[in-house]
């Protein structure tokens, strides 16, 4: 008999949802987890099918109970989306608080590590195993007034080409995918502090952010859904390592600050 496919996502709205819902789709048994109770409560509410579990994935605690509930289950875990971000601060560094900063590191990065270092040994045992972990085209430039972001999504990079060279061996690929700015409401928030901070108007800020891309213009979730989709699949056997820009080719995050 065919195993069940198991796929987790990390983050229950957004490009997370968005991620689950595909493979949900696709026939497979699908976790995800957040921290945000309405978001949760909606994603049951549409997707009864999904299994929606409330974690802190900045807990190791939490995400161990998490994995622990799955192997209860008999779970064959054949991927694991590491999604789980915020977008921290906007501030220069020197402005930065501790507290922030520490927040920021550990949700964006420490949180990929608990992830991962539990999935891995349900992921051997599977076939067609992967891990993609959701990084940023931040990770490929410095990003002014957004240093704690950007320094966790070029540590996941480094991380993801870490654990590709492990997991290799087993068959087990990894790759990082690093987004440009995504349509949604999480851009625009980021859009409105970067304005406030800066002195600018919301539009004039979203504008700057479209122009430093060469296809001006933001990406979708379902542009992430297709890839994740891809590199999962038997189509991306041959496919580990990369950190791969969707973003319409980014050529800078330079801002003209003002500070």
């Amino acid at each position: 008999m065919k195993r069940m496919r198991i796929a987790i996502s990390a983050g229950a709205s957004g490009i997370g949802l968005a991620i689950a819902v595909s493979f949900l789709e696709a026939g497979a048994q699908v976790y995800i987890c957040d921290l945000d109770e309405t978001a949760l409560a909606d994603c049951r509410l549409r997707y009864p099918g999904i299994i929606a579990v409330k974690v802190d994935v900045g807990s190791p605690a939490n995400v161990d109970a998490f994995f622990d509930e799955i192997l209860a289950g008999g779970g064959h875990l054949n991927l694991l989306v590491n999604n789980a971000g915020v977008a921290g601060p906007t501030a220069p560094l020197e402005k930065i608080s501790i507290e922030d900063w520490q927040n920021t590191v550990n949700i964006d990065l420490n949180s990929f590590f608990y992830c991962s270092r539990r999935a891995i040994p349900m992921i051997r045992k599977s076939d067609n195993g992967a891990i993609i972990n959701i990084a940023s085209n931040a990770a490929f430039f410095g990003f002014p007034l957004r240093s704690p972001y950007a320094a966790s999504k070029w540590a996941i990079i480094g991380l993801t080409k870490t654990m590709a060279m492990e997991l290799g061996p087993d068959g087990i690929r990894v790759n990082a995918l690093c987004p440009g700015s995504v349509e949604g409401q999480r851009i625009h928030s980021v859009i409105a502090k970067d304005a406030e901070c800066r002195g600018m108007t919301n539009q004039e800020v979203a504008d700057e952010y479209k122009s430093q891309s060469s296809l001006r213009t933001f990406v979708t979730t379902d542009d992430i859904v297709a890839m994740v989709q891809f590199l999962s699949s038997p189509a991306g056997r041959r496919i580990s390592g990369q950190a791969i820009g969707i973003d319409g080719h980014t050529e800078g995050l330079s801002l003209k600050m003002g500070v």
